[in-house]
């Protein structure tokens, strides 16, 4: 049976922070719904009622589109151990760049990865937690490394110009691209 919260309790940290792999949903209209599993230690629980997680250079830049022409968000975290849980974040977010004012206080709540993009900044509005029954046990085993090696050996500027030049999504939503390079150190 689904239960809904106005927050993050503490038990719900707990569970969130067990998880090595998470899920990002957001649509907008007359796009493409966009599903993305999102690894690494990318995300952080700022307050009980706000998130955030780091976002690097990927395949394309949906969630931002989205975010900036709808602002609707659902996190999911399952739990692939005992006990059984699925919890979703729904909320508001939006993307801060690293020419954003507040991108230092909220940066500094990461280590900051090569092909670090932005950070999503979301406001809770309400937790769901249903059974999980369906959901397998998994084991994890390791982080691929594959992304951030890859982010590693670009040549900075050269990476920042194809940050630049993505500015739209797949449906033709507008996005702000980076502006900055950072190489994990």
């Amino acid at each position: 049976m689904a239960e809904f919260f106005d927050r993050l309790d503490d038990k719900h940290i707990a569970m969130i922070e067990k998880q090595p792999v998470f899920f990002v949903a957001t649509a907008a209209q007359d796009a493409r719904i966009n599903l993305s599993p999102k690894g690494y230690d990318a995300f952080r629980i700022i307050a009980p009622d706000r998130v955030a997680y780091l976002d690097l250079g990927g395949s394309g830049n949906e969630t931002h589109a989205h975010l900036a022409a709808d602002g609707r968000i659902t996190l999911m975290f399952c739990n692939f151990d005992r006990p059984a849980l699925i919890l979703r974040i729904y909320g508001h977010g939006r993307a801060v760049l690293p020419q954003d004012p507040e991108w230092n206080d909220l940066a500094a709540q990461f280590e900051l990865f090569p092909g670090t993009r932005q950070i999503f900044d979301i406001a809770v509005e309400s937790v769901q937690t249903s059974c999980g029954w369906g959901v397998p046990f998994m084991d994890y085993r390791e982080e691929r490394v594959i992304l951030k090696k890859a982010h590693a050996q670009s040549d900075p500027q050269e990476w920042v110009t194809k940050m630049q030049g993505r500015t739209r999504s797949i449906d033709g939503l507008p996005t702000r691209p980076t502006d900055r390079y950072f190489d994990g150190s």
